[in-house]
Order: structure tokens, then sequence, then C-alpha cells
């Protein structure tokens, strides 16, 4: 499936996008498993951040052909992986810190970028309605940022607890985004979304990574300093600069 840059800013996301191959997605699963083991499953629910610059395979997968491949027509060539991170929505019934969900927000709200985000979410898993599959607001980003607070309901993924009121978009107009295990949906940084708990008995893991052309610049806000320490050249060339390129030194097959 091509990704068309009209209709992606005409809906804020594409979504259905294959990337992986069974085989491909076998081997993304036994090396998550690792970590799983590793770190337990209450720290790989959220915790697995930028780690893209320490494992080849998870940097492999955030510069895999048919992921640039779709980014390519929205940001250009000159692409930089800005931030990285695995998210595992366990089934309820398995975990003791009560049901996870992710609230209704946009990506940019608290990152400082001038210029556009966009987001992968790639499924290590099939993600469907009943295990809590992203959903979307079409066309919500075409209203700017959008005011958040923090939630009101227990359970909530995001770091920063972060939730858009929803008397500010029209959730009746949401839509799911099923995705099969190797598949990929992309979306606008201020496109409104979120996703349920998981009420299934299967794990719903996915590998959210965020892409910007090497034009955006990171906003300097000294009450609030960001700092973009994981960021990675993946395509073309960072003539501008405006972020470093943190590439780790076995990053060799860069395209």
């Amino acid at each position: 499936m091509s990704v068309s840059r009209k209709d992606f800013y005409a809906k804020g996301y594409a979504t259905g996008i294959d990337v992986l191959n069974q085989k491909e997605v076998a081997d993304v699963r036994r090396d998550f498993q690792k970590f799983e083991q590793e770190i337990g499953k209450e720290n790989a629910q959220y915790s697995l951040h930028n780690v893209h610059t320490q494992h080849p395979w998870v940097l492999k997968l955030a510069t895999h052909t048919n992921v640039l491949g779709a980014l390519k027509p929205i940001l250009g060539d000159d692409i930089v992986l800005l931030d990285s991170r695995f998210i595992c929505k366990y089934p309820c019934q398995e975990m003791d810190d009560g049901e996870k969900y992710v609230a209704w927000h946009q990506d940019v709200r608290y990152w400082g970028i001038e210029g556009d985000v966009i987001s992968v979410w790639l499924a290590i898993d099939d993600a469907d309605v009943e295990n809590g599959c992203m959903v979307v607001i079409p066309g919500s980003h075409t209203n700017g940022i959008l005011n958040h607070q923090s939630a009101k309901t227990d359970g909530n993924m995001l770091t920063s607890n972060q939730e858009i009121p929803s008397h500010l978009f029209d959730t009746s107009k949401s839509v799911p985004c099923p995705l099969k295990a190797g598949q990929m949906s992309l979306h606008h940084g201020h496109l409104v979304h979120g996703s349920e708990a998981n009420n299934s008995s299967r794990r719903r893991c996915g590998f959210v990574i965020r892409y910007v052309s090497t034009s955006a610049k990171p906003i300097i806000d000294p009450d609030r300093p960001r700092k973009f320490e994981s960021t990675v050249l993946v395509n073309g060339k960072n003539n501008q600069k405006n972020f470093s390129d943190n590439s780790p030194s076995w990053f060799t097959w860069r395209h």
C-alpha cells in the first residue's frame, strides 16, 4: 500500500500499511520477549523508551525500507528519527495494577517541535478493538494543539497523564485502526487519538516511532527545557543540523 501525501494530510492518518513479513514478525517477537523476561511485564508496558540507540534489531525496525518508503512522500528524503517507545498492553486479568488505557491526546502537545511530527505505530501483535487498538479522530489534526488536562480516570499509560477534554472534539467520529502483526499506521502529531483497555486474553504490543524532516526545529523554551538525546538521521542528509545525529557506531546501513 502506497501512502498519498494528499490523502494523509486530508485525514491526518494512514493505516493498514504492510511492513514486515512473517519471518520478520517472528524474529521481532522473539527479540521483544527477551525484553519482557529481563524487565518484567509491568515495566515492558511503557518503559522501553529510545532503546533504538542500544539494540541494532530495534533500529533496523525503525529504518525498515517499508517504513521509510511510506514516510518519504510526507516528510521528504531527509528524515530524523526523533523518539521511539514500545507500548505493550497486556490482558487486564494478567496485571495487578488495573486496566490500562491511553487517553485522548495529541503527540506533540508537550514536545516543542516546529514542523510536522509523524508517528508510526508498528504492530508486533495483532491489534483489534477487543485488545485495545488505536482509535483516531479523522481530520482533528487541522484544529491545532488542543488544551490538555490531567486524566480523571486511573490507568492512563501516558507518562504525563495528559487527556483532552471530550467537549473539545467529537468522539462520535472516532475510527478504530486495527492492524495485523507486521502492519503499521501513520498519524500526524496533531491528530487526536487514544485506545481502550485490553479486554481480550491476548497481548497487544506495538512499536511507536516519531519522525521529522531535517527542516523541523526544536522550540527553545526556558520554562520547559527539552532534550533530544536519541535523535538519529535515518535517511538522506542533515544539512540543517537542527537536531544532532546521535547514530550509534554500529549503524552502518543508513539509506
